[in-house]
């Protein structure tokens, strides 16, 4: 059962609503396993399998995260251009699911490999009922931006044309448009028996179109009754043409033009049928160590990239409607089946509605998001920013803060005489990124810069192989990633020669050195000279650049080494506090959380009696709130104006709180293939900021919804009583006040370090 309303599943908890979801979802599925079984009972197999499993599916996850994020599109409180822009968000999100999750498990399916699904399905059922699944989410899609969104569009005062739509002038000027820009730079690609099956691009608008061979004038004789065609839309052509009207602007879709002026491309051929449609490509590759990390690592790297672009097909979506002997030998020629193509009743691509969301008409209609705050220690423009930082450390919470100051860090320590050194590690940038020209400045200056440059981010692989050859080329030293693994951690270090002595200035954080993000993503930063921090980042350096072996650290955990069983040990330490009736509580803010070994030591500690509260955006395999196993664990996902990418881990630990943040999420992936980092903050004050960053989180009644043991969510704001304040961190952040003091309690019943209580909130952003 749903609400209508919400459109998300309610917390009914009972096998009967789980059943009749199910039966919609299974009932197309034949002989899985038991042929004699009846409906019913496959069914209920299913059901129960579902059920008892302790631990949620990462896909279907995946998908109540972005039905949240659609969720967004239903609130009539927004801005339409804000709806828009969170339809656009979701078909980006479903976009990449296909490329890369689809895509890993088709690389088990085509290959034969067994694959057990959290939710006990094997890879052939639970294929099906993933797709079943996203369907009935593509519907929705759908119907929120015909029934909902579109009846909006007159009162903005601009519309989705069709050339039906057009006056006479208008059409063609559109059709002027198509001689003169669109017709040169479109080609239609034959496949027959003389002609190869052409090469299709991924996500880019296709015309598929069917002719008729024995009614062309020039070749009566041809024997053969049906042929087909493609025509791609080249990418690099807006998806719009704009008519400006005096009382509206039109967008009319490109695929509007092509199609009505198609014939100029079949010129003495019978055109039976001409369909849109789109494709995505399995994304998801691995990478096998290289001797020769300069030169072959790269060259494979290029490579990959390139059989990306030849990936095996895992979805198509089409218009109604479409001509059966088309699609049938698509099927055919791609192994795909009814479950991989998806029939589109509106826009082919909500991504497209970027383009009217960024419109210059509409600019004064979009939401005005408050300006970041820039902290006190940093207000006076003639301030030594690395005198501000010798002075005692310096949070910075984004976007609540701007990013700017350590952007200017880089920048002033690339100019600086007195810097001998600059070392990071990069995963994504800006497109026009200070960072790549500050560095590039200071190797200019004759600086010594080390860039840990992570080429294999997913998506931004060629900018990356672009950008880190730069810096190379002006001298500085690049490692493109190490082997296997990816470094997603995020931490720099300067050096600096202060008099007689030399000074290190560390920054360490959750988020990427990528200032267009910085405005849109929730992430911490910390700045810092603490000898410790500087010795534990310096050690690091030296083991990803030299391949030695590292020390202990003070203060930083790191993976693959040992994150995984450092955090496992201040859970079981909660465990062992709360068995001995010592205070004891968990509270874990990251991205997702899907490691089976950290999620079964939750279990134990909720057993054992400990308080443990998650604020998981995203994917999370963790079932909260069953009785006997998680009865103590409470998991809620924030999804609203900003996207929530901070990282951080509280541990209670007998009243001397332990908080850590940094880049990595309770993930497989996170402890075993990829160079992550977290860190220990110890500064009192900095320990109180993040402390209440967690607890507005544990606030929010406005964009959070909670996890219920069903594996369905529930938002808050739903609860509220007409008395109730709603709290929305994503303004509430700006209006924080320097010298806010309020107790801090993240659990009842717990005595907090009086050092903590005293001194307040401070989160240095007063307004």
């Amino acid at each position: 059962m749903e609400d209508k309303n919400m459109n998300i599943p309610t917390d009914k908890g009972s096998k009967g609503s789980l059943f009749s979801f199910l039966n919609g979802l299974v009932s197309p599925i034949k002989n899985q396993g038991i042929k004699s079984e009846n409906q019913e009972s496959k069914i209920n197999r299913y059901v129960d399998s579902i059920e008892q499993s302790n631990y949620l599916s990462r896909d279907l996850s995946w998908l109540k995260f972005n039905e949240r994020v659609l969720d967004q599109t239903r609130e009539k409180d927004l801005n339409l251009f804000e709806r828009l822009k969170f339809l656009a968000i979701t078909a980006s999100n479903l976009d990449e699911f296909f490329t890369v999750r689809l895509g890993s498990l088709y690389n088990y399916l085509d290959f034969n490999k067994e694959r057990i699904d959290y939710s006990g399905l094997r890879e052939i059922p639970f294929r099906k009922a993933l797709m079943l699944s996203i369907k009935q989410f593509s519907q929705e899609q759908d119907r929120i931006f015909k029934d909902e969104l579109t009846p909006l569009f007159s009162e903005y005062k601009f519309k989705v044309a069709k050339t039906k739509d057009l006056t006479t002038n208008e059409l063609e000027e559109a059709i002027n448009y198509f001689d003169n820009t669109v017709y040169p730079m479109l080609t239609p690609m034959l496949f027959d028996h003389t002609h190869a099956f052409p090469v299709l691009i991924a996500k880019t608008l296709i015309f598929g179109v069917v002719t008729d061979a024995n009614r062309s004038t020039l070749f009566p004789d041809d024997s053969e009754n049906k042929k087909i065609s493609f025509v791609q839309i080249p990418g690099n052509l807006p998806r719009f043409f704009t008519i400006e009207r005096s009382e509206e602007v039109l967008f009319l879709p490109i695929e509007e033009i092509v199609r009505h002026e198609i014939k100029k491309l079949y010129r003495n051929v019978e055109i039976q049928s001409v369909n849109l449609f789109r494709i995505i490509r399995n994304g998801d590759f691995t990478l096998e160590e290289s001797d020769d990390i300069e030169a072959d690592f790269v060259d494979e790297i290029k490579q990959k990239i390139k059989s990306r672009r030849l990936g095996r097909v895992v979805y198509m979506e089409i218009e109604p409607n479409a001509n059966e002997w088309m699609v049938t030998m698509l099927q055919k020629r791609w192994e795909i089946d009814k479950y991989n193509i998806f029939v589109d009743e509106c826009l082919i691509d909500y991504t497209c509605l970027w383009q009217i969301i960024r419109h210059p008409e509409f600019q004064e209609d979009l939401s005005i998001i408050h300006p970041p705050v820039t902290p006190v220690r940093l207000r006076d423009k003639n301030v030594d920013i690395f005198e501000v930082i010798r002075e005692k450390d310096l949070l910075l919470h984004h976007p609540y803060n701007n990013f700017e100051p350590v952007l200017q860090l880089i920048e002033k320590a690339a100019e600086d005489p007195d810097v001998l050194a600059i070392k990071l590690t990069i995963y994504r940038l800006a497109k026009k990124s200070r960072v790549t020209q500050a560095l590039l400045k200071a190797a200019e200056n004759g600086k010594h810069v080390s860039v840990l440059f992570e080429i294999k981010a997913r998506f931004d692989e060629e900018n990356n192989i672009r950008e880190a050859d730069k810096l190379q080329r002006a001298g500085c030293f690049v490692i493109y990633g190490i082997g296997w693994y990816k470094t997603h951690t995020k931490l720099m270090l300067i050096v600096r020669k202060e008099g007689n002595r030399v000074v290190q200035y560390a920054h360490l954080a959750s988020g990427n050195y990528n200032e267009d993000t910085a405005r849109l993503y929730t992430d911490i930063g910390l700045l810092t000279t603490n000898p410790a921090y500087t010795r534990d980042i310096s050690e690091f350096f030296n083991v990803i650049t030299g391949h030695s072996q590292p020390a202990d650290y003070q203060y930083l955990i790191t993976s693959p080494r040992d994150m995984r069983n450092k955090l496992i040990d201040m859970i079981r330490l909660e465990a062992e506090n709360a068995k001995a009736g010592l205070p004891s509580g968990i509270c874990i803010k990251i991205n997702s959380v899907e490691d089976q070994f950290v999620i079964d030591e939750l279990y134990k500690a909720s057993q054992a009696g400990v308080r443990i509260k998650m604020i998981i955006r995203g994917i999370c395999c963790l079932r909260p709130g069953r009785k006997g196993l998680s009865e103590n664990i409470t998991v809620r996902s924030v999804v609203g104006l900003f996207l929530e990418h901070a990282r951080i881990f509280y541990f209670h630990n007998n009243n001397q709180p332990r908080l850590y943040g940094g880049s990595a999420d309770i993930m497989v992936r996170s402890f075993d293939k990829r160079i992550e980092s977290l860190f220990e903050m110890v500064d009192d004050e900095v320990k109180r900021q993040i402390m209440h960053i967690l607890d507005y989180n544990l606030r929010d009644n406005v964009n959070a919804y909670e996890l219920q043991e069903d594996g369905t969510y529930k938002k808050v704001m739903c609860a509220l009583t007409p008395e109730d304040e709603p709290f929305d961190i994503h303004q509430r952040f700006f209006e924080v006040k320097e010298k806010e003091s309020e107790p801090i309690a993240l659990f009842e019943n717990q005595i907090q370090d009086s050092r903590l209580e005293t001194q307040g909130l401070a989160l240095d952003t007063e307004v």
